[in-house]
């Protein structure tokens, strides 16, 4: 962007707008002093996807918190290894890697079918159990928002007694262009 910015002014234009970045970049970009636009879109949910990054030195891209959630229900739990959930591939996107249990320390998501998901909990010191509610953090936010005609506003998981406080459409879902 700073060659872009030279070439530009040695022919007298310049830029009034340096736009760029995203989630995954913008601490780069802003401390470059050359942007004074940023682009980041997916902080506001931090998907998973985003959690498994890592800084240039090698730190965990904890920036932002996880604030997008597929709320899943355990609807068997044969053995150790699996729990069966009711949140598959219709319910979460898997293109950037599977979602995640969270605030279950050890558990794995895998083998998702249409409409369930497989948890091994194996690892868990609290197994959940039938009937229990799991909380996954989708692998990738944007297409797994585009699965859902609302959003279901809700305050006080990190604590609190959880209470639904607002409902948003999804506008764009379904839209065809």
């Amino acid at each position: 962007m700073k060659e872009t910015q030279t070439a530009l002014k040695a022919v007298g234009l310049q830029a009034a707008i340096i736009s760029g970045a995203g989630t995954g970049t913008y601490e780069n970009e802003a401390a470059s002093a050359v942007y004074n636009e940023l682009q980041a879109g997916s902080y506001i949910f931090m998907d998973a996807d985003y959690a498994r990054n890592k800084r240039g030195n090698g730190e965990a891209f904890d920036t932002f918190e996880h604030a997008l959630f597929v709320y899943a229900t355990v609807m068997s739990a044969p053995t150790l290894e699996r729990l069966i959930v009711d949140a598959g591939l219709k319910a979460l996107s898997v293109d950037s890697g599977m979602p995640v249990p969270w605030h279950l320390p050890g558990a794995v998501y895998h083998r998702p079918s249409d409409e369930h998901g497989i948890i091994d909990a194996s690892s868990c010191a609290e197994r959940p159990r039938r009937g229990d509610k799991v909380l996954l953090v989708p692998g990738h936010c944007d297409p797994t928002v585009n699965l859902h005609d609302w959003y279901v506003g809700v305050r006080g998981l990190g604590g609190g007694e959880a209470r639904v406080d607002c409902l948003w459409p999804v506008a764009a879902r379904g839209a065809l262009f």
